[in-house]
């Protein structure tokens, strides 16, 4: 059996996205090497996204969901989606579709090697404000936490879920994935994916969550950066049980 892929997709009223991201979905299944499948996490719709989602993983049982109750964000879906698959690697993809799957079939040849590999949008197709906020706070990140990411908030990854389990998790994380898996000891790899103006729906980010809270989660990463625990050992002899 090939190694298997969990893409993970939250989903906050994208009703008129869904079955496009089954297509993609299933061209993508068509053309990787790994075997894949597909978890939506909903994230408390409030349109018909739910019954959607729910159509589409009667037709294709490679396709599953969970269902949150009320509406919690996209960093707690993510969590919930990793913390729900069984695969060794996991990634994940906006509903919005302004990425492609397609995309992760460059990723497949480094994710054994690498516990992140990410995207870099090309030829952003956002509009001037958001271009303009998001490269402000890729700016402001970097100069605290030298990642090296030029694009951190990328909606393209995917991880080596072992590690991806061992990264602390709060609301707004998936804009640090690629500053934690440096801290926590990871490796990462960027690569350049393709990026499309969104054709249903509304963005979800605003000032205040693409700015504001973004800075004051930079503070607390940071933080967490100079006071993570790191040592070599340079001995160790395993304690063992006495023979019966």
């Amino acid at each position: 059996m090939n190694e298997a892929l969990t893409v993970v997709i939250p989903v906050f009223n994208e009703e008129g996205n869904i079955f496009r991201i089954k297509d993609s979905l299933q061209q993508y299944m068509a053309e990787s090497s790994l075997t894949v499948l597909v978890l939506f996490v909903n994230d408390g719709s409030k349109d018909g996204s739910l019954s959607l989602i729910e159509q589409v993983c009667m037709e294709d049982a490679r396709f599953g969901f969970l269902s949150f109750s009320q509406n919690k964000g996209l960093s707690a879906a993510i969590k919930a989606g990793f913390d729900h698959c069984e695969s060794e690697f996991v990634g994940y993809i906006d509903a919005d579709l302004q990425t492609s799957p397609l995309d992760f079939c460059t990723f497949e040849k480094y994710i054994s090697t690498y516990q992140l590999v990410t995207g870099e949008r090309q030829h952003r197709q956002d509009g001037f404000g958001k271009r303009l906020s998001s490269n402000f706070a890729n700016w402001f990140r970097n100069s605290f936490l030298h990642d090296g990411m030029n694009d951190t908030g990328c909606p393209l990854k995917i991880f080596q879920r072992k590690f991806a389990l061992q990264l602390p998790y709060f609301n707004g994380v998936h804009r640090f994935f690629p500053a934690l898996t440096q801290i926590y000891g990871g490796q990462v790899k960027v690569l350049p994916v393709q990026h499309f103006p969104r054709q249903a729906g509304e963005s979800k980010f605003n000032a205040f969550n693409r700015i504001v809270q973004p800075f004051l989660d930079t503070l607390v990463v940071h933080r967490l950066k100079k006071r993570a625990i790191q040592y070599k050992v340079a001995t160790f002899k395993k304690p063992q049980l006495p023979s019966a």
